[in-house]
């Protein structure tokens, strides 16, 4: 069971004032989102996390330089699912890397990468800033943030790709996008504004609502060009983008000005290789296949550190529920473009779904239209092309909450921005952590023998 501190401070005392305003959403969906609690976690389980998970980035980043190159097309439109009018940008590198998360399972047989969120992760105020205020608050001596460094690190990064950008002769403002309404979005992007703007570099804020474009022309805000775009949405949603009135194919353009010179984009377009759940797949495929990529392509992918990395940190996961049935192994099937635990499902050793343990908690009424739209969001993501991975059980976790204890899951995300470790992301939820699952911000206490 992973130890939970509780803060003597309740929800809403707490969240008032400049601590309101940088999370507005520690509520979401009728309910507490952000905990008054901390995650603790040990010195040494800590190094090994910030080890591991900066030795797999440069894994996942090795992938990906070999896919752009050596993959043939029909492999990333098909085994990877990526659409094909983004091939072209997918394929262009940008030698910086970006803001990522990596998923975690910490358990008794040790941690396990499951999942890598490099498009567009979300939760960075949480980390960046949350964090920092309630482990102060705890007034624990000893007890650390470990997200402590995250802020001049997302600068670092951003500044790296902004000055990338600026050397192919990309000038003038960098806006920030996404959609207007949705808080969480917005303040995440907001929040990756202030830093550059704070750092003396001339940023703007563009909702995705009022951006244009101009054919073969460019990106525009109120009339104003756009050169540099960073934006909290999905590539794969992106392309599929439509005017309504006009009918232009808007997902089409703007990636056709990318692929043009004519528009940078943050994160870059290659992320979408790395989301996708099956470059986890690719990975293990490449990892199993290592003394055979010399016939491929003249060389040993990788050598026997890195060897060492995947076996001990990343899952057996495959195109194919074949491997586990075979051999009676418990498997999660995932949707290629799951979020939020959406399109997830978990098999036993049998080869049946699991049944699905629902905490009161998590319960929720829907109106017709709630549940309308709820069925279609489901039905998009489990229609979608899966990989099937081997399950890894999750650590058990309880933290008070406003309706109660609540006994849950834990799943660590870490923040690796730039090829560093940056931050830690915990939330508490079911045995597929969904967009209902608790964070509860992390702390480092001092291992045993140095108290």
């Amino acid at each position: 069971m992973r130890r939970v501190l509780q803060l003597p401070v309740r929800h809403d005392d707490l969240f008032t004032g400049r601590i309101a305003e940088q999370i507005p959403y520690h509520r979401m969906y009728g309910k507490q989102y952000c905990l008054p609690s901390l995650t603790l976690y040990r010195q040494k389980e800590m190094d090994e996390l910030i080890y591991a998970a900066e030795a797999v980035d440069a894994i996942y980043r090795k992938t990906l330089a070999f896919v752009q190159e050596y993959m043939p097309d029909s492999y990333l439109t098909g085994p990877l699912g990526i659409h094909p009018g983004l091939l072209r940008a997918a394929r262009m590198p940008i030698p910086c890397g970006g803001v990522t998360r990596q998923d975690w399972i910490i358990g008794e047989q040790g941690m396990k990468c499951i999942e890598n969120n490099t498009d567009t992760p979300t939760g960075i105020p949480e980390a960046a800033y949350l964090e920092g205020e309630l482990v102060r608050l705890a007034g624990v001596p000893g007890l650390m943030a470990p997200s402590q460094g995250m802020n001049s690190l997302l600068y670092e990064t951003l500044s790296a790709l902004i000055g990338f950008y600026r050397q192919q002769g990309l000038d003038g403002k960098v806006f920030f996008t996404c959609y207007g309404w949705h808080t969480e979005d917005r303040t995440n992007t907001r929040y990756l504004m202030r830093l550059c703007a704070e750092a003396g570099i001339d940023t703007a804020y563009a909702p995705l609502e009022e951006l244009e474009i101009i054919p073969e022309e460019g990106l525009f805000h109120r009339g104003e060009p756009i050169r540099i775009l960073y934006r909290l949405y999905p590539l794969e949603y992106l392309i599929h983008d439509r005017e309504e009135n006009s009918g232009l194919e808007v997902g089409d353009e703007l990636i056709r000005l990318v692929e043009q010179g004519k528009l940078g984009l943050i994160n870059p377009p290659q992320h979408i290789i790395s989301q996708s759940k099956g470059f986890m797949a690719t990975v293990w495929s490449l990892y199993e296949r290592n003394e055979q990529t010399p016939e491929f392509c003249g060389f040993r992918l990788f050598d026997d550190r890195e060897l060492e990395i995947i076996r001990t940190y990343l899952l057996p996961t495959y195109f194919a529920a074949t491997p586990f049935e075979q051999t009676g192994t418990a498997y999660a099937a995932k949707g290629m473009w799951g979020r939020e635990g959406k399109g997830t499902q978990l098999m036993n050793a049998s080869g049946e779904a699991a049944a699905e343990e629902r905490s009161p908690v998590e319960e929720k009424e829907l109106t017709a239209e709630e549940a309308a739209e709820a069925a279609a969001t489901a039905a998009y993501y489990n229609e979608q092309p899966k990989i099937y991975q081997r399950f890894w059980p999750m650590q058990e976790a309880a933290a008070v909450t406003e309706e109660g204890l609540y006994k849950g899951h834990l799943l660590t995300g870490i923040f690796v921005v730039g090829g560093r470790f940056a931050g830690v992301l915990p939330r508490i939820g079911e045995k597929v952590t969904g967009d209902m699952a608790y964070y509860c911000a992390a702390a480092v206490e001092p291992d045993e023998e140095t108290r």
